[in-house]
C-alpha cells in the first residue's frame, strides 16, 4: 500500500497547505481517508476524484470534510455515485447535505465495524472527540496501517492499533499545551501510545502551525524512537 499525504494541518491550514487528507493507493483499490480544506484540489493533481473507490471520513468537522461539498459539484458533472463511509452525525450540516445528495451513498459507520472493499480490509475504531468520531485500522497485502483521526486518550486505542505497521496519529499539542479536556492528544501521548501498541511506525499528523514541529518530534521521540512529522506531499510505503 502507499500512502499520500494530500493535507496534514489542523484545524486550519497553514501558509499553502491543506488541512487532514490522506489517499491510500492498494492494488485493486483507491481510498480517501478525510477531505478538509484544499485536499480536493492536491487529490485531482494525482487522479480524477471520481476514480475514488470510496471516501471514509473520521468525522465531520471542517477541518476533516470541507472540501466534500466542492467534490459533489464535481461528481454530479461526470454521473457519479461515491460511497462514503462516516459516523452518524444528525447536528452537522455537512452529515445532513451529504446525506441528501444522489451523487453520495452515505454508509454510517460505528466502532467494531468490519468492512472489505475489494483487497482491502477496513475496521473500524474508536475515537474521543467532542463530535461522534471514529479511526480506521486498514490491512491489505500483509501490511496494516491505523489512522486515528481526531482523538484524546481512550482506554481502546493500545488494542485497535496494536501491531501496526504505520500508524498515523493525530499528535497536534506540545506537552506544554496538552490536558484532559483537550480534543485531541499530544505527541508525547501519540509516542506513548505507538510504544505500548507495538507499532512499527508513528507518524505524528493533524499539525497546528503554532506549534513547533520540532517539539513535537523532539517529545515524541523521547518515548518511540521510530516517529516522524507528516510533511504534505510524501508517499508513504505501509
Amino acid at each position: 500500500m502507499k500512502l499520500h499525504l494530500l493535507g496534514v494541518n489542523g484545524p486550519f491550514p497553514g501558509s499553502g497547505g491543506a488541512t487532514s487528507g490522506y489517499l491510500l493507493e492498494a492494488p485493486n483499490t483507491l481510498l480517501q481517508f478525510d477531505m478538509g480544506s484544499g485536499v480536493l484540489s492536491r487529490l485531482t493533481a494525482l487522479t480524477a476524484p471520481e476514480s475514488l473507490t470510496a471516501l471514509f471520513l473520521s468525522h465531520w468537522h471542517f477541518d476533516h470534510a470541507a472540501d466534500v461539498p466542492v467534490l459533489m459539484y464535481r461528481l454530479e458533472a461526470m454521473s457519479r455515485v461515491l460511497p462514503v463511509y462516516a459516523p452518524d452525525d444528525p447536528d452537522s450540516a455537512l452529515f445532513r447535505t451529504v446525506s441528501s445528495a444522489a451523487c453520495f451513498d452515505l454508509k454510517v459507520v460505528k466502532p467494531g465495524d468490519r468492512l472489505t472493499l475489494s483487497d482491502v480490509r477496513i475496521t473500524v475504531t474508536a475515537a474521543r472527540h467532542p463530535v461522534p468520531a471514529v479511526g480506521f485500522r486498514i490491512f491489505c497485502g500483509g501490511k496494516d496501517l491505523g489512522y486515528t483521526g481526531d482523538t484524546n486518550t481512550l482506554p481502546s486505542l493500545v488494542e485497535d492499533y496494536r501491531g501496526c505497521s504505520l500508524l498515523l496519529a493525530d499528535g497536534l499539542f506540545p506537552a506544554s499545551a496538552w490536558a484532559e479536556g483537550k480534543p485531541h492528544l499530544s505527541a508525547e501521548l501519540a509516542a506513548r501510545l505507538a510504544e505500548e501498541a507495538g507499532v512499527g511506525q508513528l507518524v505524528i499528523t493533524h499539525l497546528n502551525p503554532v506549534f513547533p514541529c520540532e517539539t513535537l518530534l523532539r517529545e515524541a521521540r523521547n518515548i518511540h524512537q521510530n516517529t516522524r512529522i507528516a510533511h504534505a506531499g510524501e508517499v508513504l510505503e505501509c
